[in-house]
């Protein structure tokens, strides 16, 4: 008899360049069509990991749609793929009147947040309900930052390491904070419903980038074996060629380094680091242990084309071509995943016991 394997997807930050993953799954998704195998991806990964724009992402494909039938995610593939190559534009925009009207209200402006979360808030709500992660549809984990009691927060219903229940989250204000990049959006304000109190927290890519390993340990709690796993880690695209000379960083201060106009050298380098050492950590650790099998896709973008919030028509093709150029480089790779997933799915004498997961509004 066939082992069980369980299936992990962890999604990097980056923006509107989540719009690349979200290829990369389109094309798997298609593969599993082609395979007979019509299962959502909540049912086709046991648990899935995003930072920012892979916390979006992930919570998208996982969370229950509101006001729907019993199994029905808040959104599709199609679904999300249609906000990052249109709605975004609405997030990532400023009208005059916007502009105007910052400027006289917060006159030290240059110090403020270069986006309104206020559009991103409304259609979050608006996706997900009020909906809590205890009600997610497999199992989650998205990352955030607790400026005020200065923690790591990994969001999830899963297990801790005394096997309790972890804290509770509304669906939306999950992924307002996992979202909530320092510069560009002012912090979240999220409920803790697991202990009746507000806290204040900031996107995971402060510190992890690359949810991968986050992933893997939650595995480990929930007590599945490391020859089970087998984890498909998705990048969200580094422009190695878009360099910071030393001529021009030398004289930028410390408002020069968080300039979005820039491209935001801090952050640019803070979560490309991150994710870099991520996946390097990971490799050699996967590598190492029996059994887990690992597989990173990420794709090579133009300098021009890795601003996080760079949601014009132009860069939607750039983002577009390199998601294109990963698919096609990794064609074999994508087919043997579906091949095995359907192995898996489809044989119900290789399955071990159903994820243990509470199902509340």
């Amino acid at each position: 008899m066939a082992q069980k394997k369980r299936f992990i997807l962890s999604i990097d930050g980056g923006g509107i360049r989540g719009l690349i993953p979200l290829r990369i799954l389109e094309a798997l998704e298609s593969r599993l069509i082609h395979r007979g195998v019509t299962e959502p991806m909540h049912r086709v990964f046991d648990l899935v990991a995003g930072t920012s724009t892979g916390g979006l992402i992930a919570a998208g494909l996982c969370a229950p749609r509101p006001g729907s039938s019993a199994g029905e995610a808040a959104a599709t593939i199609a679904e999300l793929r249609s906000f990052f190559e249109r709605e975004a534009r609405d997030i990532f925009t400023h009208s005059i009147g916007d502009r105007m009207a910052r400027a006289v209200t917060r006159p030290l402006g240059l110090f403020d947040e270069t986006y309104d979360a206020r559009p991103m808030e409304k259609l979050l709500k608006e996706r997900f309900g009020w909906t809590s992660m205890a009600s997610g549809l497999t199992r989650l984990v998205l990352t955030a930052y607790d400026i005020e009691q200065r923690r790591a927060v990994f969001m999830t219903n899963g297990l801790e390491e005394n096997g309790s229940r972890p804290d509770d989250y509304y669906f939306w204000q999950a992924v307002r904070a996992t979202t909530a990049a320092p510069g560009y959006f002012e912090p979240a304000r999220v409920e803790n419903l697991a202990h009746k109190r507000e806290e204040a927290l900031v996107g995971g890519e402060v510190f992890m980038s690359d949810p991968a390993i986050a992933a893997y340990l939650e595995a480990r709690k929930i007590g599945w074996e490391t020859d089970e796993i087998v984890i498909l880690s998705l990048g969200t695209g580094r422009a190695a060629e878009h360099a910071f000379p030393y001529r021009n960083a030398i004289g930028w201060g410390a408002l020069g380094w968080m300039q979005p106009s820039r491209g935001g050298p801090l952050q640019s380098i803070l979560t490309d680091g991150q994710a870099q050492t991520a996946s390097y950590q990971a490799r050699h650790l996967f590598g190492e242990l029996p059994g887990v099998t690992y597989h990173r896709l990420d794709a090579v973008l133009p300098p021009e084309a890795e601003a996080m919030d760079n949601a014009r028509p132009g860069n939607i093709i750039a983002l577009n071509g390199a998601a294109d150029r990963v698919i096609r480089d990794n064609t074999i790779l994508l087919d043997d995943i579906a091949d095995l997933m359907k192995t898996h799915l489809m044989s119900p004498e290789t399955g071990a016991e159903a994820a243990d997961l509470v199902h509340a509004a």
